[in-house]
C-alpha cells in the first residue's frame, strides 16, 4: 500500500497535477484582488481556494506518511511543509494582512519545477562567494556616501544632506533610473567637477561590482550542471557494466546448459 502511494507521488504524472494546482491557485488568489470578479464570484474564489489548500494538505500528509521522518531531510520537503503550514494557521482567517500570505503557496513551483530548483540551487551554491561581492558593495556605498554628504551635502541636502540620505541617492544612481537628468546634472550645476566622483561610482558599481555578482550565480549554475553531467554519465556507465555483467551470466548460463544436452 505505502509502496504504491510512494510510486504515486513521485511520478511524473502527480508532479504535473500539483503543478497545475499551483498556477490555478496563483489565478484564484489573483482574481481575489480584482473587486469586478470577487462581487459576483466572491464566494466559489474562496471555495476554490480552500480545495487547492485542501489538496496541499493532503500532499503532505500523503508524503509524511510514506516518508515519515526521512521527509524532513530534504530542504525542499522542508519548503513545502513550511509554506502549506503558513495557509494553515488559524489566525490567517482573521486578519487579511496575514491573510495575504497564501500567494506564499505559489512559491511552491520552485520546488516541483526542475529548472526552478536548478537555480534557485545554483543561488544558494553561490551564496558565499555573493556575500563576499555584497560586502566589498556595502563598502563602496558606505565611502561614496560619506564623500557625497562632505562635497555635495551643504548645497543638496534632500539628496544627500545625510548618510542615509546620500546612501538612497547612490541606490538610484546605481539602478541607473534618472540618474543624469534627475540628480547628476543639478549637481554639477552647481560643482562642474561632480562627474569626477559620480562616474567612477557608476563604472565601479553597476558595470563591474553588479557584473560579479553575475558571474559567481552564472559560474555556479555551471558548476552544478557539470556535477549533474557528471553523476548522470556515472550512473549510465554503472548501467553499461551491470549489462556487461548480466550479459556474461546468461552466456554462461547458455553454455552450462549446452553442456548439459551435449552430456545427455
Amino acid at each position: 500500500m505505502l509502496e504504491r502511494l510512494k510510486i504515486q507521488l513521485e511520478s511524473q504524472r502527480f508532479q504535473y497535477f500539483i503543478i497545475g494546482i499551483i498556477v490555478a491557485n496563483a489565478i484564484t488568489l489573483g482574481l481575489e484582488t480584482v473587486p469586478s470578479v470577487m462581487n459576483p464570484y466572491g464566494s466559489f474564489l474562496l471555495a476554490l481556494d480552500k480545495l487547492f489548500l485542501g489538496i496541499f494538505t493532503l500532499e503532505i500528509l500523503a508524503k509524511l506518511t510514506v516518508y515519515r521522518f526521512s521527509f524532513f531531510k530534504s530542504g525542499w520537503n522542508n519548503f513545502d511543509f513550511i509554506i502549506v503550514a503558513i495557509s494553515l494557521l488559524p489566525f490567517l482567517q482573521g486578519l487579511s494582512v496575514l491573510r495575504s500570505l497564501r500567494i506564499l503557496r505559489v512559491l511552491r513551483l520552485i520546488s516541483v519545477v526542475p529548472a526552478f530548483r536548478k537555480v534557485t540551487q545554483a543561488f544558494f551554491d553561490s551564496l558565499s562567494g555573493l556575500l563576499a561581492i555584497g560586502a566589498i558593495l556595502v563598502l563602496i556605498f558606505y565611502v561614496g556616501a560619506v564623500m557625497a554628504t562632505k562635497l555635495f551635502g551643504e548645497n543638496f541636502p534632500e539628496w544627500f544632506g545625510s548618510i542615509g540620505a546620500s546612501l538612497f541617492s547612490l541606490f538610484q544612481i546605481m539602478t541607473l533610473e534618472s540618474w543624469s537628468m534627475g540628480i547628476v546634472r543639478p549637481v554639477m550645476e552647481v560643482y562642474p567637477l561632480a562627474w569626477l566622483f559620480f562616474v567612477p561610482f557608476i563604472l565601479v558599481t553597476t558595470f563591474a561590482t553588479l557584473n560579479l555578482l553575475i558571474g559567481v550565480v552564472v559560474n555556479s549554475m555551471q558548476s552544478l550542471h557539470d556535477q549533474t553531467t557528471d553523476a548522470l554519465d556515472e550512473h549510465l556507465t554503472t548501467q553499461d557494466v551491470a549489462r556487461d555483467e548480466l550479459k556474461e551470466k546468461l552466456e554462461s548460463i547458455e553454455r552450462s546448459i549446452k553442456s548439459i544436452k551435449e552430456r545427455l
